[in-house]
């Protein structure tokens, strides 16, 4: 019987995560900067739209800020209590922006409802200048976070809310010029309408991709079938069990697995040469490339003792 861990990175190793403070930074301090603005433009102009946009805004600037607080958290090296670090931080803070920006878009159906039946007089100018204001500021912000969006969830999140930020001040800027230009005054909630609509699937996407790191399913893209029948098809292995797979952040899938070999393995030395197969295989072979493995290798004996330890414990 024996065990074995892959020659990937080491805990220490993988706990460690890039820096994106300073760009998260910036971010927040130009979403934030929208959020002074729309909130102005909301009440001088009466404007819904802009109103939920500012809303949407001060949730991205919430979230930015959430983010930056992780990537504060996701540097700090690990500990014997934390061996990971804090790495997951940055899916619990993904899920938390998710969640938020869901209740932004259910705040803006519901009013956009009432206002539908009586539309206020909304200041259309004003409301277009506003909307441009803000459609800079989100672009810039943009630019920040664009080479990073995809290093793992918060960054992608992050990136994702400004994102969705400048499209809902172009419904707005659109809303603006509609008034202006044939004085239909429901094109404001449309627009409120729009941006809600827009928010809603984005965000439902992010929090089914958290909730799976979260609930430690298998890695999307690798089938654990597949990696047993390929273990299987080694010579001297006779079995496969206790087989699990997870990630616990982004870029960092996990693997662990009892195989059970012939018992000549232990004693002529095939033992470790099967082991280096297994974590070659695993490393290699699939399209999810796992790295940070725990193989425990076992004689048939010792399986079948373990397993009816698990049925009688």
């Amino acid at each position: 019987m024996g065990a074995g861990h892959d020659h990937g990175p080491s805990p220490e190793e993988a706990a460690q995560a890039p820096d994106f403070r300073r760009k998260l930074g910036i971010a927040f301090t130009l979403v934030f900067a929208i959020v002074v603005a729309q909130g102005i433009g909301a009440w001088v102009t009466g404007s819904l739209a802009l109103l939920v946009d500012m809303v949407h805004s001060l949730t991205d600037s919430a979230g930015l800020l959430v983010a930056l607080v992780a990537a504060t958290l996701m540097i700090r090296p690990p500990s014997k209590r934390r061996t990971w670090g804090f790495r997951r931080i940055e899916v619990l803070a993904a899920l938390g922006q998710a969640v938020l920006l869901v209740g932004v878009s259910v705040y803006a159906l519901v009013e956009g409802i009432e206002r539908w039946a009586n539309p206020p007089e909304v200041a259309a100018p004003e409301l277009l200048v506003f909307g441009l204001v803000g459609l800079v500021l989100n672009f810039t912000a943009m630019m920040v976070l664009a080479s990073s969006r995809g290093a793992n969830f918060n960054m992608k999140a992050a990136f994702l809310e400004v994102l969705m930020d400048a499209l809902g001040t172009l419904a707005v800027i659109a809303s603006a010029i509609l008034m202006m230009t044939t004085g239909y005054q429901r094109a404001d909630t449309i627009a409120a309408f729009a941006i809600a609509l827009m928010i809603i699937p984005r965000a439902a996407l992010l929090i089914r991709e958290t909730m799976r790191v979260l609930m430690e399913f298998t890695p999307k893209g690798l089938d654990l079938d597949e990696v047993r029948r390929h273990l299987l098809a080694m010579d001297h292995v006779q079995d496969v069990h206790d087989l699990h797979a997870s990630t616990v952040a982004t870029g960092l899938p996990t693997l662990s697995a009892h195989v059970v070999l012939d018992d000549s393995c232990f004693t002529d030395g095939h033992a470790v040469e099967i082991l280096e197969h297994v974590r070659h295989c695993v490393a290699e072979h699939f399209d999810v490339a796992i790295h940070h493995t725990t193989i425990q290798l076992e004689t048939e004996h010792h399986s079948e003792h373990e397993a009816a330890g698990a049925l009688h414990p």
